[in-house]
């Protein structure tokens, strides 16, 4: 299958084109290269530096089968302090996507959504029938993206799938997470075992967990490139389905702190600060319908193993 993967020089695009081009799919990225990196493009796979808003001669050219949409900022703080810039990309770039795709009759999509679309759940595991009331602008601006997929499904026959999730770990296909601006716990706790950080500031260990810490859901890249490849032949023209992508049970920080020590051998100091405002005690997606439907199943669920991939990536990266 021709398939364009927009995002794909960023860290879960990346992977999964990798996944995409061991299946044998002939494999386009759209990007930007605003965070991504064009060294994370695996071989095999054509780039074509561009925005969203450009996207439409690339798909009149490249006429793909379908698309898997990564390409989005996400940072939770900078939506915030900067929401026009999440309106403007998230939602008015995957619009212009969606118009290329029709342009280009193209009418397959599996879009990269986020469980932020929940805010604060009244129910943990977060089931995909749970109110959506997300708590900021990144969260709003893909649950946007998730509502305008549903009706361009049933105004003009595409087949959509958004998989929502929150935290991915690890590495895979010698690629893995780096960023500029790194705000996710497993890379800023190896960097500080690397020595590039003095210390992990932990917000808050007084929550009414086993520990304290809080618990947040995470699921190994691997898992999740596999479950966009069960994903992308699922749907029916017409039909938008979204599904979450989660553990079930979630780590807790303090967790997540001892597997690097473990991983690792360092004893990687650690700074208890105050809560953070929103941040509840608890936060894990319920996978049992993407389970039901398309037999998705993680398997690489061990925390030692989603840390120790990741700081072998961080390792060779140097």
């Amino acid at each position: 299958m021709r398939v364009l993967v927009t995002g794909g020089a960023g860290y879960i695009g990346s992977v999964v084109t990798a996944a995409l081009l061991a299946e044998g799919h002939e494999v386009t990225v759209l990007d930007d290269l605003s965070t991504g990196h064009a060294d994370a493009v695996p071989v095999g796979a054509r780039l074509v530096r561009a925005s969203l808003h450009d996207s439409a001669p690339v798909l009149a050219e490249v006429r793909p089968e379908a698309v898997l949409h990564f390409a989005a900022k996400s940072l939770v703080g900078e939506s915030q302090q900067a929401p026009e810039l999440y309106w403007e990309n998230n939602v008015g770039g995957s619009l212009a996507l969606l118009e290329a795709m029709r342009a280009a009759d193209c009418r397959r999509i599996v879009f990269s959504s986020t469980a932020a679309t929940y805010g604060e759940p009244t129910e943990v595991p977060i089931p995909e029938t749970a109110p959506t009331r997300p708590t900021n602008t990144y969260g709003a601006s893909k649950l946007a993206v998730d509502t305008m997929l549903t009706s361009y499904a049933v105004a003009y026959d595409v087949a959509a799938v958004s998989l929502r999730y929150f935290n991915v770990g690890g590495a895979a296909f010698g690629r893995g997470e780096r960023h500029a601006t790194e705000t996710h716990l497993i890379p800023i706790a190896l960097q500080v075992a690397a020595g590039t950080r003095e210390s992990l500031t932990v917000y808050g260990d007084d929550y009414p967990t086993p520990d304290g810490t809080c618990i947040r859901d995470y699921v190994h890249v691997t898992d999740l490139a596999a479950a966009h490849l069960l994903a992308l032949p699922a749907p029916a023209p017409g039909e938008h389905r979204v599904y979450n992508l989660g553990s079930g049970s979630g780590f807790s920080v303090q967790e997540m702190v001892d597997a690097v020590r473990e991983v690792t051998g360092h004893e990687l100091p650690v700074v208890v600060g105050p809560r953070r405002a929103g941040d509840p005690a608890r936060l894990v997606a319920s996978s049992a319908r993407i389970r039901e439907d398309l037999g998705w199943q993680p398997v690489h669920t061990d925390l030692r193993e989603i840390v120790g991939d990741a700081w072998t990536f961080a390792q060779q990266r140097g």
